[in-house]
């Protein structure tokens, strides 16, 4: 098993829960999720054990998060075709996506996961610069890799009724 289908299982990712982070609203208050949980950890600095507690508000909101929208009226924009792609990604073991995805889509989750990686370092050292370097760069990495899924929801999704059905 591979560690996107081990977090869809941790998150509990069903297909309503999927059919709600669908939602634009879900996608986007997503991107507030690594900043947030920098700053809780960072804030032992400044208030020290109760920063735990945070931490602890930070990730029951990332859990939560694909949860607490509806669905949405329409999945025909950007954000959502987002979530769909990522979908038929998880799914490349049933269904394979083309091989022009795999190669790109490999390098941009290691260039997030070297951002992450900068980004913990930071967190450990403390160091401002690394911290924030290490969330631009994940960012960066998991924006470009949410664009290449809407092309690869663009691709698939004629081939596929299932995957068509994401679509209305």
């Amino acid at each position: 098993m591979n560690i996107e289908k081990m977090l869809s299982r941790c998150f509990r990712m069903t297909d309503e829960v999927w059919a709600r982070h669908a939602n634009p609203w879900s996608v986007w208050t997503r991107y507030l999720c690594l900043p947030l949980l920098a700053l809780s950890i960072w804030s032992r600095m400044w208030i020290g054990g109760w920063a735990w507690l945070l931490v602890l508000l930070t990730l029951i909101w990332i859990w939560l998060n694909p949860r607490v929208f509806s669905k949405p009226e329409s999945t025909d924009n950007w954000a959502s075709r987002a979530v769909l792609g990522e979908r038929v990604w998880l799914n490349r073991s049933a269904i394979p996506v083309p091989a022009h995805h795999q190669r790109v889509i490999t390098v941009l989750n290691a260039l997030a996961a070297c951002g992450a990686l900068l980004c913990i370092a930071g967190l450990v050292m403390p160091n401002a610069s690394a911290t924030i370097a290490g969330i631009v760069l994940t960012i960066l990495g998991k924006s470009w890799f949410l664009d290449r899924m809407v092309w690869l929801y663009q691709e698939m999704y004629p081939q596929n009724p299932v995957y068509a059905k994401w679509l209305y």
